[in-house]
């Protein structure tokens, strides 16, 4: 039988996951797509802990009229400077078994422009 696209994606994300890693110095970057937002989560695995979150249904993101991929960058720019401002500089990308394309890649190069290292 054929896989769907989830079992697809959590074969992919089992697969990354068992070498990405997140620890205080070097947090994991994780990114949750849904059909209507995108979510990014500095998190820290050593103690199981999300530094900082960030969402495109924030208000302050949600007010703003783009579409979906100029609303992920948005995101990856927001997170960045956040992370920035929280003592964050380098992380470790953690695309959570999406493609690095559409969404995804707007969210790192946004992220990217706005000075974060991964």
């Amino acid at each position: 039988m054929a896989l769907t696209k989830m079992d697809r994606r959590i074969r992919i994300k089992k697969r990354v996951r068992k070498i990405v890693k997140g620890s205080a110095d070097r947090p994991r970057m994780s990114v949750f797509r849904s059909n209507k937002e995108i979510y990014v989560q500095f998190i820290d695995d050593a103690t199981g802990t999300t530094l900082l979150s960030v969402s495109s249904a924030e208000p302050d993101l949600a007010k703003v009229k783009s579409t979906k991929v100029e609303k992920a960058s948005l995101v990856g720019k927001t997170a960045a400077e956040r992370a920035k401002s929280a003592g964050i500089d380098t992380v470790s990308f953690d695309r959570n078994g999406y493609l690095y394309h559409g969404r995804i890649k707007s969210l790192a190069e946004g992220a990217r422009e706005a000075g974060l290292n991964f």
